[in-house]
């Protein structure tokens, strides 16, 4: 039987994954822009190649308490890099740090219902490194009307980025 892929990662202690095969790539956390008025769980935008990326706070929107805050605690975050939810596009959830791309069996998942969840976002359970992580699935982490709010905010911060660019 063919393993399965995830990305492990921490958010205010919680160990959380993705599958592989929905995440682009993950990076570093850049210098973020943050108009007046967003919503908290949008951390901000970044520049990546002249489109404007929205940040998604997983703390925020799981409403977990933030161990360490600060310049220092930001060194070592990661932004994981997913297609965007509605449209084309990336979106980024900011976590504490990327800890892993593991493989682990099928056998190994533990199958969550969808209602013991908000919106289903947790599609499975499995263990890992003698911890506990939630496999989520990217589709279910907002609701449809926070995926149509940050296509709207997306929409905004591309144009403003695009006022500001300079032809070569």
């Amino acid at each position: 039987m063919a393993s399965l892929q995830i990305i492990v990662f921490d958010v205010c202690g919680t160990a959380c994954a993705l599958h592989r095969s929905a995440v682009r790539e993950f990076l570093p956390l850049p210098h973020l822009w943050r108009p007046p008025a967003l919503p908290r769980p949008v951390a901000g935008f970044f520049n990546l190649g002249g489109q404007a990326v929205p940040v998604l706070r997983l703390d925020v929107l799981f409403g977990l308490q933030k161990m360490g805050d600060g310049a220092e605690a930001n060194l070592y975050r990661h932004l994981i890099l997913v297609d965007r939810f509605t449209g084309p596009g990336t979106t980024a959830l900011l976590v504490d740090r990327v800890l892993d791309v593991a493989s682990i069996a099928p056998s190994q998942l533990s199958p969550v219902s969808q209602e013991g969840t908000l919106n289903g976002c947790v599609e499975a359970e499995v263990t890992w490194d003698e911890r506990l992580v939630h496999l989520l699935s990217v589709e279910r982490i907002l609701l449809a009307e926070e995926q149509q709010a940050l296509a709207e905010l997306g929409r905004q911060a591309q144009n403003r980025l695009s006022e500001w660019a300079v032809e070569a």
